[in-house]
């Protein structure tokens, strides 16, 4: 009972449509094929009274072969309005379908649009590209501050190898320099040895020039 109180849908009335069409194109042909019999059988009876020379017969015969013939074009035309309206009610079908859809999307992004605020949303972007640009550049500083740190501490370091090989090389020439002075009375500088440390401050100074160290 309750299927017979039904709302019916526009599927539903589309269905039916379609189904009486359907209906509509079997009965078109049914008649197209009893015209088609019938137009047969006048041929047929025109050719007997042809053969017995009725003329007035054939004539009579003929015209309701015209008639006919007539018809029969007629169904065929019929029959391709019922086919155009069958396709037009399922163009109809489609489009209604994408209405509804289009329906149900307009009103998704209409909630969608309510919930979004596009200037909060724009600002959040903004923010987001300011603080990204701050960490770059806070990360840039940080690495040439550390590129600052061990390229000095670097050079810190050889400059005291530097240091540290002229020395070494001035402390063996020196000593043996003071190996080649000849020897004072004890505990008398000698003349020699005054002139031996001047020449030492000298070649200090001229190879610590020689080797770019102020």
């Amino acid at each position: 009972m309750a299927s017979l109180f039904k709302k019916k849908t526009v599927d539903d009335i589309i269905k039916e449509q379609n189904r009486e069409l359907r209906g509509t194109q079997r009965a078109i042909s049914r008649d197209r094929a009893a015209l088609e019999k019938q137009e047969k059988q006048l041929e047929l009876e025109i050719k007997k009274m042809a053969k017995t020379g009725n003329k007035e017969a054939c004539k009579v015969l003929a015209k309701q072969l015209v008639q006919l013939r007539k018809q029969k074009n007629r169904t065929y035309a019929v029959s391709s309005k019922v086919t155009s309206m069958s396709t037009q009610t399922k163009v109809m079908n489609s489009q209604m379908k994408m209405a509804g859809a289009m329906s149900a999307t307009a009103k998704t992004m209409q909630a969608v649009n309510k919930k979004m605020d596009p200037q909060k949303t724009l600002q959040t972007m903004q923010n987001f590209q300011k603080e990204n640009m701050k960490m770059d550049m806070t990360e840039e500083m940080i690495n040439d501050t550390l590129d600052d740190i061990f390229d000095a501490s670097d050079e810190e370091e050889e400059t005291q190898d530097i240091v540290n090989q002229v020395l070494d090389e001035i402390g063996i020439e020196i000593s043996g320099k003071m190996a080649k002075a000849p020897s004072a009375a004890r505990g008398l500088p000698s003349a020699s040895a005054s002139s031996a440390a001047t020449i030492s401050d000298e070649e200090i100074e001229r190879q610590l020039k020689a080797l770019g160290v102020d």
